[in-house]
């Protein structure tokens, strides 16, 4: 079946002026700011992570020292669960951590959380009852590896000024840049702020707040335009009215650097402390700290990129297509993984998922398994095989005799498949998100798969299959 999201709100609107009806809807959504402590707060806030990292790999050496217990066949209570893990710790919390005064009870509990939802995680996944990739029993927690901390109750607050926040025990901290997006909705009342998480990336800190914002929703934005979205290494994205979206490749341009850097780091010496194993120096934590800087630049060079993308085609068109790719799988390939994630291919469709309701737009989401590149636009033909290495798309039949970009051939077959969709109904599409009887050759899109292979022999064939997808995201 047809997966469709829907917001819920007031079940009257106003009509905007782009046709659609403007409903006020509460959603969840963040808010992140730089912040500007100073050098007593930088310890502060390095105590109260520090603090959430410790109970967290306390409260995972006690699950372990149970569960050891409990191999030996004595009768002990495994916490489990955030309450369990809560009782454990008050009652031992005075004796291993007597400086837990100076923190708020709120990193230790963000700490215990965090065990909390890993230790259910492994255990949904276990019992098959967690999509995607296994998970593993939860491991031990090291300095320097996301630095969080979040605060649910306490004293969590925009000032009027717009310059400073405040935190539980934290107190107030200047931010480095202006709050007035948040504190509009917080002073008309359309606002509510849930949690607040400070986090400290490449050496600087950050604080989200999570709020419940009340939005006007539109039904439309009064696009009737579909256009198709083809990712790719190559470009960001091409659509299928033509444009190329050029892909920034934020780590590629600063790979430069990053190699320097690390042979920089590799040469230094480690710094040996008694007997145990080398330390590193402070020549290799000051390397380390440039490294990050560098990763840190790249990841905000790709999340600004994906982010101007996303919200120019929720605006701009009425339906978006795109095609839910593995990700996963398409990273095995030791040649294209770096490109890859750097690309953020999923990235840009989970934007898009939330995107697409707030400003009153329509995703559709081809099946994996959709021939794309292997269709003809023009005659609707498929090839057999499609190595990737083949640029240019070569329609086989000879009344046509297309030849086009392969990556704008994609883009087109994926507009199509959004007017395929809208003809028959958004809801109309059952099984695996394909056509319930089999094909032409009598095979379901399953064994139809449309991948591509490194070589023409080692390319899947695909036969004449009518358009599949599934419909996601609709206000």
């Amino acid at each position: 079946m047809a997966a469709v999201a829907y917001v819920p709100g007031a079940s009257r609107g106003k009509r905007g002026q782009s046709g659609g009806v403007i409903t006020p809807a509460p959603v969840h959504q963040a808010y992140r700011f730089a912040l500007d402590p100073t050098v007593r707060q930088q310890r502060m806030l390095a105590s109260a992570v520090g603090g959430a990292r410790f109970a967290y790999n306390w409260g995972l050496e006690l699950v372990k020292q149970r569960l050891e217990q409990r191999e030996a066949g004595h009768d002990v209570q495994l916490p489990w669960t955030l309450p369990a893990l809560r009782r454990e710790w008050n009652r031992a919390k005075h004796q291993v951590a007597p400086w837990w005064p100076d923190n708020s009870k709120e990193a230790y509990s963000s700490g215990l959380d965090g065990l909390a939802r890993a230790l259910k995680n492994f255990t949904a996944s276990r019992h098959g009852q967690r999509k995607g990739r296994p998970v593993g029993f939860p491991r031990f927690k090291r300095r320097g590896c996301r630095d969080a901390c979040r605060f649910t109750t306490g004293a969590i607050r925009v000032l009027p000024d717009r310059k400073h926040i405040q935190l539980p025990r934290l107190g107030i901290i200047k931010t480095h840049e202006s709050t007035r997006k948040l504190a509009r909705h917080l002073e008309r009342g359309t606002g509510r702020i849930l949690a607040a998480t400070i986090t400290r990336t490449a050496g600087r800190w950050h604080v989200a707040f999570t709020c419940e914002i009340t939005r006007q929703i539109p039904t439309s934005n009064g696009r009737a335009s579909m256009v198709g979205v083809d990712v790719g290494v190559r470009h960001l994205a091409v659509l299928s009215t033509g444009e190329q979206i050029p892909n920034p490749r934020p780590l590629e341009r600063l790979q430069h650097k990053r190699r320097r850097l690390q042979r920089r780091w590799s040469r230094q010496e480690r710094q040996r402390i008694g007997t145990g194993r080398p330390h590193p120096s402070r020549r290799q934590q000051r390397i380390r700290r440039q490294i990050a800087v560098v990763e840190a630049r790249a990841a905000c060079i790709r999340r600004d990129g994906l982010h101007k993308l996303t919200s120019r085609l929720v605006t701009e068109h009425g339906t978006v297509v795109v095609e839910h790719l593995n990700v996963a799988g398409m990273l095995r390939s030791r040649h294209l993984a770096r490109v890859i994630s750097d690309a953020g291919f999923a990235q840009l469709r989970r934007l898009l998922g939330y995107k697409v309701i707030w400003y009153g737009a329509q995703l559709v989401q081809a099946d994996p398994f959709f021939a794309s590149s292997k269709t003809c636009s023009a005659c609707g033909a498929a090839r057999a095989t499609l190595c990737l290495n083949e640029r240019i798309f070569r329609c086989d039949d000879d009344k046509c005799g297309l030849m086009l970009d392969r990556d704008l051939n994609a883009a087109r077959n994926l507009a199509k498949l959004a007017e395929h969709v809208a003809q028959s109904g958004w809801e109309t599409i059952n099984a695996r998100g394909a056509e319930v009887r089999p094909g032409l050759a009598g095979r379901t899109a399953m064994n139809r798969e449309a991948g591509t292979g490194r070589c023409p022999g080692q390319t899947g064939t695909v036969d004449a299959q009518a358009p599949t997808a599934r419909t996601i995201n609709t206000p």
